[in-house]
């Protein structure tokens, strides 16, 4: 059974961090890509990073780089985004998504992930 769970959003100030996580299970990771999507409401579904993860490659969204940094632990088969300095905007439910076919060359197309997690919600508030 394929799985993907997200954790570690909430409410956080403006500058302040969090790291969301990618916990996945039922398929063979290291043959796999993860990407990160955020939707604000009203908003479509944005891809704001990717990871390939048999070899580390990573993509970032202009509206994050600098500010995220995508990783992954091959060892617990999960995948992490940093999100540092974050911003009002910044505030949605983030999904974590994995796409065995494209390797993050669209990674900001949700038609090309094969199997998504529930999201998880960040906040950005004061």
């Amino acid at each position: 059974q394929v799985q993907l769970v997200e954790s570690g959003g909430g409410l956080v100030q403006p500058g302040g961090s969090l790291r969301l996580s990618c916990a996945t299970s039922g398929f063979p990771l290291n043959y796999y890509a993860i990407g990160w999507f955020r939707q604000a409401p009203g908003k479509e579904r944005e891809g704001v990073s990717c990871i390939v993860i048999s070899d580390g490659r990573t993509h970032y969204a202009d509206s994050v780089k600098g500010r995220f940094t995508i990783s992954r632990d091959s060892a617990k088969n999960t995948v992490y985004l940093q999100m540092n300095s974050l911003k009002p905007e910044d505030t949605a439910v983030y999904y974590c998504a994995a796409d065995g076919l494209f390797y993050c060359s669209h990674y900001r197309s949700p038609g090309s992930y094969d199997y998504w997690g529930q999201g998880t919600q960040v906040t950005v508030s004061s």
